[in-house]
């Protein structure tokens, strides 16, 4: 995978961060995005730590024209992207659904949906002129599978992936690969919000599952538009 050029969105820590260092790790130069300018320094300090480069991108996936933005900027500063993976997400509140907040509702379906329609929109024409353009898009079993109290996490993960999903299969004539990784659960900051009395010792690594979503992005990759569980 040398000279490919990926976007890693939430690289600031957990499954984005380690998915970066491993897309370093294998000769790819990572333009790595959250909200939060140390913990890209940290990941940036790490993906050089195995051989690799990166560029830092403080970006706030709430802020829709910033998003728009993506696409156009690394046309004009690479000219290239072969690998997207958007593993950014939040958690929201979990709360029965009569008792959703507007607020609450606003915050999940911005960060988890229109952000992931934006991404789509603005880096598409470039994943899909890549010579083997690969796009990895987290997602997880509440998108299909509804819980108590988790209606709004998985209401916006469930869109999500539909979105992902219908582009895979829009572009299924280009080289661009599509698909959905589902890590399972993973010893994460958001996971620990979730079960916070959960043992993250019982709980695979973000470092543990970053090797499964950096095959995805290889060229022997040739699945579309699957939901690719890790396990």
């Amino acid at each position: 995978m040398d000279g490919r050029v990926a976007l890693v969105t939430g690289a600031s820590r957990g499954i984005g961060a380690a998915a970066a260092i491993e897309l370093g790790r294998r000769g790819v130069h990572v333009v790595i995005t959250a909200r939060t300018q140390g913990g890209l320094e940290e990941t940036d300090d790490a993906i050089r730590a195995v051989g690799g480069s990166a560029t830092l991108l403080p970006l706030d996936l709430r802020d829709g024209p910033a998003v728009d933005q993506l696409g156009p900027s690394l046309h004009a500063r690479f000219g290239r992207l072969d690998v997207l993976v958007h593993a950014a997400a939040i958690l929201g509140t979990l709360t029965p659904v009569a008792h959703i907040l507007p607020k609450d509702w606003e915050a999940a379906m911005t960060t988890n949906v229109a952000a992931t329609w934006r991404i789509i929109a603005t880096t598409s024409p470039l994943l899909a002129v890549a010579v083997a353009g690969r796009a990895v898009m987290l997602t997880e079993r509440r998108a299909v599978e509804p819980w108590a109290y988790w209606g709004l996490h998985g209401a916006s993960k469930a869109a999500a992936a539909h979105l992902v999903q219908a582009w895979a299969s829009e572009m299924e004539s280009t080289p661009l690969r599509i698909n959905l990784f589902d890590p399972g659960p993973v010893a994460t900051r958001l996971r620990t919000a979730a079960m916070p009395g959960e043992d993250p010792a019982t709980l695979a690594t973000p470092a543990q599952v970053a090797g499964d979503i950096a095959d995805l992005c290889e060229d022997a990759e040739t699945r579309t538009g699957h939901w690719v569980r890790r396990g």
